[in-house]
């Protein structure tokens, strides 16, 4: 019997010599078949800004928009009718109390005047006639010379030529103070508005106003606070007067100042709002009626209140919190926040003076990392 040869192809003779010399690395050389282990990757710190927990006094604060308004306002009428002959003043010029602001013809009312005086002094001829009569009839009635009835009749007649002599002083007072209409002075000190009318024109009693006069030092400054917060206004408008700041923009950094003067009787029910007015001085006339303002009123200072940044405060899915730097580190802390005051925020707990919270940075920060304090520019 004849044995036969097996004939490989070359292909897959190098295909076996490939898989052995690869089992014989693997098992006389096992760190060729592995790679060297890496070392965790370390991640730099976190670049921030810190600022330093303090105490500090905060004023409890109420902002409200004002609105600025006249502490009194006259309109100007005359009392008595007339050619109007002169205007002293110009529109839009302050003016005095007793200023004199218009003159009307006086010459009708000179003339009445002169007049009354004379019907007044002709009753007073005839009164003192009157009263010689009554003496001289007086002694003739004791004697018998004269009937009574002829003596009463005189007496009666004296009477009442007195009563005519007080009606015709009664129209000579009221003549002079028709006269004295005819001069209009200033009822108070303000700022004159538009004139309504001009020289030459005829002048009704108690017609339109002439000119509308508004008093503008002091000047009212009106507002309005939600009801919630009547309680506290009231209780401590009880304690002193409180401070009010007008502010004519969010820039400006010279307030006006006035106290708080009044507190409406009631809430509006349409808006749940309180209506206050507070008074200003004026002094340099920088409130001007019509005028919006910002308005913050202060009814208490809370004294060594711990404040941080406003930046430092963050809001998570817990609630409010901070990230605190301790030992290189950042800590994240939970806080309680109170008011706020400029650009601080009173933390009512969870810090404490001395502490460096971070204000900017935070949201590369998680609790633990490293931190790197910068420099403030």
């Amino acid at each position: 019997m004849r044995h036969k040869t097996l004939i490989f192809p070359k292909r897959l003779l190098l295909t076996v010599h490939c898989l052995l010399f690869t089992a014989y690395c693997s098992l006389f050389f096992p760190a060729c078949s592995k790679e060297s282990p890496k070392q965790p990757p370390a991640f730099p710190p976190v670049p921030v800004t810190v600022a330093t927990v303090a105490g500090k006094s905060v004023p409890l604060q109420i902002r409200a928009i004002g609105n600025v308004e006249t502490y009194s306002t006259v309109g100007i009428k005359s009392q008595v009718g007339g050619l109007l002959m002169r205007v002293h003043f110009k529109q839009g010029q302050d003016v005095k109390k007793g200023d004199l602001l218009f003159t009307i013809d006086p010459r009708p009312y000179e003339t009445a005047l002169r007049q009354t005086e004379a019907n007044l002094a002709k009753d007073n001829a005839q009164l003192e006639n009157a009263r010689v009569e009554v003496n001289r009839y007086a002694e003739l009635v004791k004697k018998g010379y004269v009937a009574q009835e002829q003596y009463d009749q005189i007496r009666t007649n004296a009477a009442a030529l007195e009563a005519t002599v007080n009606a015709s002083k009664a129209a000579v007072e009221n003549a002079q103070l028709q006269l004295k209409y005819c001069y209009i002075y200033s009822p108070l000190a303000g700022r004159t508005g538009s004139l309504m009318t001009n020289e030459g024109n005829l002048i009704k009693a108690n017609d339109v106003s002439m000119v509308v006069i508004n008093q503008i030092q002091p000047v009212y400054v009106n507002f309005s606070v939600p009801e919630q917060g009547l309680s506290e206004i009231k209780k401590y408008v009880s304690e002193g007067k409180l401070k009010v700041e007008a502010f004519l923009s969010n820039a400006d950094k010279y307030p006006e100042v006035g106290v708080l003067t009044f507190i409406d009787n009631s809430v509006d029910i349409a808006t749940g709002t309180i209506k206050l007015k507070a008074s200003f001085a004026n002094k340099d006339k920088r409130l001007w009626p019509g005028q919006f303002v910002n308005v913050i009123m202060t009814l208490r200072t809370q004294s060594d209140a711990i404040v941080v940044p406003s930046q430092a405060v963050q809001t998570g899915q817990q609630g409010q919190f901070v990230f605190v730097v301790k030992e290189g580190s950042a800590e994240l802390r939970p806080v309680s926040v109170g008011i706020t005051y400029e650009d601080m925020i009173v933390i009512e707990s969870g810090l404490v003076p001395g502490e460096q919270v971070v204000t900017d940075g935070q949201m590369r920060l998680m609790p633990g990392a490293k931190v790197e304090i910068k420099k403030r520019d």
